[in-house]
């Protein structure tokens, strides 16, 4: 269902507008005129692939390079092609990084191929897919689960209205309303499923406002900056920030224990100030014409045993987040017991699991399926000892780091970039050394590439929540370059001044 503004089109349902927004950036990277060039791309891939597949190891001027290690420095390149170009969608590139490893690099390869004493040591085909059910991604089911519980009993709706009633019915502090309450909401439930939800709410808003302002642009711009900078304020915010985390409490990695209170307690002061700067900046670049706005919001929360079930297990669940250092339970432990509580109760059946987003799970999966081949194959290691990493300047991996992220973010899944260069990122920070004490160590790195990705948000196929803004019609591309441009750079610039603080100050 739609209604209809002057010449402009808004969707009435967040699923209509997610739909919208989804078939939008498909059409934006797969429509059929793109067919000759998506086959060009990937003859290229495969060229590329191959060539890396099969030359002398001695090329790589790596000492003591496996040809399982090779094949993994292939199948790398593959996916960062693939993941570059967007030839197919990101996590169908993550299940076909899995299966390779499995055929040709696993203890369960095809046979006269993974020859142990011919090709090197081979990686465990149980290690491999065990990357499926790595806690990090217990991680991303349980904020999953707590989302479709909260739509499903309408708690999402309810906390809304009450949360944007004090903002009473001024324009600009609607407007402020807006940017803190779907800031708030993208640090614990999918931006993807926030932005949908705030932009549906914004409906009735746009009805009362004169198509000749810039009042609505500004309202529909709020969304998807809000949700893309609320993000980095939990770890399950976004999944940058989950992989983040991921390398940096690695027990056989980092193994720094970075809990999820401590993420927030550095995180969302920066979220809040970067917030109430775009709100100045949306009001000053977009102004409201009509001072006044009422603000209607339909729904209500079912008054039912599953609603209150999921308001105590929603809270109490943030709760032992906040608290997990604490209590001793980590994150990861957490996420699952609303997964547990809601099954028992039947608050969340079968028919709702087909909600969850696989895609981004599949596609987290491959990237923890490439980190594992560089570590367990023995490559990073042969890597570290072949090229002088301590010798590298800890401001120069610090800036050119989160610099490609933003660049790669604004064009493919920040998913798909976090999964690239996490695990690169996190053996050359560990080959360094105490090179990077200086800037606070790998996690000022690693945590700045999270910043870096939810910061790009300059194009309609940046984010999610950017082409949901973009497919109500009320935003031209140039006025979401501008604004993202303006919001991504002063994003960049705090975020990253703050990790050099903290890391300078070592509190991580």
């Amino acid at each position: 269902m739609f209604h209809f503004l002057g010449n402009t089109k808004i969707v009435q349902t967040g699923s209509h507008l997610i739909e919208a927004g989804r078939d939008f950036r498909h059409a934006r990277k797969y429509s059929p005129d793109k067919l000759t060039r998506r086959l060009i791309k990937m003859f290229i891939v495969l060229v590329v692939t191959l060539t890396l597949w099969n030359i002398p190891t001695e090329w790589y001027g790596i000492d003591g390079l496996t040809i399982v290690q090779q094949r993994i420095i292939a199948i790398f390149a593959f996916a960062t092609l693939m993941w570059l170009m967007e030839i197919v969608s990101s996590w169908a590139t993550s299940v076909a990084v899995i299966g390779l490893m499995l055929l040709f690099t696993s203890d369960s390869g095809i046979k006269w191929m993974c020859d142990p004493d011919q090709v090197g040591a081979l990686l465990s085909y149980k290690g491999v897919m065990a990357t499926f059910a790595d806690p990090v991604i217990m991680l991303f089911i349980g904020g999953f689960i707590l989302a479709i519980a909260a739509t499903k009993t309408g708690l999402d709706v309810q906390l809304a209205k009450v949360l944007l009633k004090p903002f009473g019915t001024n324009s600009n502090t609607v407007l402020l309303g807006f940017l803190l309450i779907t800031g708030l909401f993208s640090m614990f439930v999918s931006n993807t499923a926030t932005a949908a939800m705030m932009l549906t709410f914004l409906t009735p808003v746009f009805r009362q406002l004169p198509p000749e302002g810039k009042g609505r642009i500004a309202l529909a711009l709020s969304i998807p900056v809000a949700a893309n900078l609320g993000g980095m304020g939990t770890p399950i915010g976004t999944p940058p920030n989950t992989i983040a985390i991921k390398y940096l409490n690695d027990p056989e990695g980092l193994n720094l224990g970075l809990g999820f209170g401590e993420w927030m307690m550095f995180m969302l002061p920066l979220v809040i100030v970067l917030l109430l700067i775009s709100w100045w900046l949306l009001k000053a670049l977009f102004p409201f014409s009509q001072k006044t706005i009422q603000l209607e919001i339909d729904g209500e929360m079912k008054k039912n045993a599953h609603s209150y079930i999921v308001i105590v297990t929603f809270f109490v669940t943030v709760a032992l987040w906040l608290l997990d250092s604490v209590t001793g339970i980590n994150s990861f432990t957490v996420a699952l017991i609303p997964f547990v509580v809601f099954a028992l109760t039947g608050v969340i059946n079968k028919r709702d699991l087909e909600q969850i987003n696989w895609s981004v799970i599949w596609m987290v999966a491959g990237g923890f399926a490439l980190g594992y081949g560089l570590n367990k194959s023995g490559l990073a290691e042969n890597v570290v000892q072949s090229i002088p990493f301590g010798e590298f300047s800890p401001m120069i991996i610090l800036l050119l780091s989160g610099f490609i992220c933003y660049l790669l973010s604004n064009f493919i899944s920040n998913s798909a970039t976090a999964a690239l260069l996490m695990p690169i990122l996190a053996f050359v920070c560990g080959a360094m050394g105490s090179t990077l004490d200086p800037i606070g160590g790998t996690p000022t790195v690693l945590i700045g590439v999270a910043i870096a990705a939810s910061s790009a948000m300059v194009l309609p196929i940046s984010t999610p929540p950017n082409a949901l803004a973009y497919a109500t019609n009320l935003v031209q591309q140039k006025d979401m370059v501008r604004i993202g441009l303006i919001v991504g750079i002063l994003s960049m610039a705090l975020g990253y001044g703050l990790l050099y603080m903290l890391g300078t100050m070592h509190l991580f």
